[in-house]
């Protein structure tokens, strides 16, 4: 009888363990608006993640970016987001100005990847050549309380501007902002994003435009997480000379709830994928592994951690 009892114990105990060895984990990659910059690495991403991690079934979810993706991160809706630096801050510190309510402590780190370069880009018959310019025209700031649009507000107050010396403001994505553009509905679209952002090249290859330089004195009045930047010559068409202004450090970012072993796994094929980020966009060039580790205002994961110990980045 205990030789059943054991028996039938045992064989409960297999059958409840086996679906936990083929338990499919699940990745949900938080980017940005289709005609940005996160989307397509996004997409390279997933595909990685999807390839190459045993029992991984991947999504790439296209959202209106940093700040949105920091809430679902934190209500448990993606397991990998890309966000920029400045709302990465805000959100650790719980600022409700920008969007956060409370404090998102479930934040963690996987590793810090491109610059993101604020790119004013006016129409050519619009008058607008400077950041005083700006006044009483009409200017697209990124989707509401997006990081592009956190951006703007801080690009302004530094130039000792607000919204309310616009002549109009729309809080519109990049693609909707060009389409205003280029139906002469708008002057000005500012665009936090790596360069070559399809949305500007699109814009730039349909008609004339001008960028609008931010001075490296306007970007000193920020401070971090902002520094100065060159926007190269000819990165657009019609931009025949470089033109100063900011950048802000993206980063990746998951959840605490996500696994060490996940973590690990994701933070090493993103880092040993460079390649394939670098075709999927231009701005994939700029990823290093050398300051993945540096400068995150969040924790990074353990699972990050254990890969960066293991390449020497961290003791």
């Amino acid at each position: 009888m205990k030789r059943t009892i054991f028996g039938v114990a045992a064989a409960l105990a297999l059958a409840a363990s086996a679906p936990c060895a083929q338990a499919q984990s699940f990745i949900n990659v938080l980017t940005g608006g289709t005609s940005g910059v996160y989307y397509p690495l996004g997409v390279a991403i997933g595909k990685i993640y999807g390839d190459k991690i045993p029992n991984v079934k991947t999504q790439v979810q296209a959202t209106k970016a940093s700040v949105e993706n920091l809430i679902l991160l934190q209500q448990g809706r993606g397991e990998l987001a890309f966000t920029l630096g400045d709302s990465l801050k805000a959100a650790w510190n719980g600022e409700e100005e920008a969007g956060f309510k409370t404090k998102l402590d479930k934040l963690r780190t996987i590793g810090a990847i491109y610059p993101n370069y604020i790119q004013i880009v006016a129409t050519a018959d619009s008058g607008i050549k400077t950041l005083a310019d700006l006044k009483g025209k009409s200017l697209s700031v990124g989707a509401p309380k997006s990081g592009t649009e956190l951006n703007s507000r801080a690009i302004l107050a530094a130039a000792g501007m607000s919204y309310k010396d616009l002549g109009k403001v729309e809080y519109l994505p990049f693609a909707e902002s060009v389409d205003l553009m280029k139906n002469r509905q708008l002057n000005a679209t500012l665009q936090s994003a790596g360069l070559g952002v399809a949305s500007l090249k699109d814009l730039s290859t349909s008609s004339p435009i001008t960028v609008v330089s931010v001075p490296k004195e306007t970007v000193d009045k920020i401070g971090p997480p902002f520094v100065s930047a060159i926007i190269p010559a000819n990165t657009y068409t019609g931009q025949d000379k470089d033109v100063p202004t900011a950048a802000v450090i993206n980063y990746l970012v998951t959840s605490s709830a996500v696994s060490d072993d996940l973590a690990y796994q994701m933070t090493k094929l993103v880092y040993e994928s460079l390649p394939e980020l670098q075709t999927a966009h231009a701005a994939g060039k700029e990823i290093k592994l050398e300051t993945a580790a540096t400068g995150s205002p969040v924790p990074l994961h353990p699972g990050a951690i254990r890969y960066y110990k293991e390449k020497g980045l961290i003791k």
